[in-house]
C-alpha cells in the first residue's frame, strides 16, 4: 500500500477536478456545435448528455467541497495535535515497513 502526503492528495484531487471539469466543458461544446444538425434521434441523445453533464457539474462541485473541507479538517487536527499526528505517522511507517519487509 503506498502512502501519500497531504499534498500530493490535494494535487492529486485538484487534477482530478480539472480533469472533470474538461470534460463537462467538452461535452458543452459538442452540444452546442451538433445542436443544429440533430433530428429526433439526436435530441433524445442531446437531451441524455445534457442530464450527463448536468450530474457530472454536480459531482464536480460536491466532490471539490468535500476535498478542501477534508483538506481543512486534516490541517485543524494536525495544528491542534501536533504530536499526536507525529505519534501516527510513525506508527504507520513501522506498520508499512514491517509489512514491506515480510515480502
Amino acid at each position: 500500500m503506498e502512502t501519500r502526503s497531504p499534498e500530493e492528495i490535494e494535487e492529486s484531487t485538484e487534477r482530478l477536478l480539472q480533469d472533470l471539469k474538461a470534460v463537462v466543458q467538452d461535452g458543452e461544446e459538442l452540444l452546442r456545435a451538433g445542436a443544429a444538425a440533430l433530428g429526433e434521434r439526436g435530441a433524445a441523445a442531446r437531451e441524455k448528455l445534457t442530464a450527463a453533464l448536468e450530474v457530472a457539474k454536480e459531482t464536480s462541485r460536491k466532490l471539490e467541497v468535500r476535498a478542501r473541507e477534508t483538506a481543512k479538517a486534516t490541517d485543524v487536527y494536525i495544528r491542534e495535535n501536533p504530536y499526536q499526528a507525529i505519534g501516527i505517522a510513525f506508527g504507520a511507517g513501522i506498520l508499512f515497513g514491517i509489512l514491506l519487509n515480510r515480502r
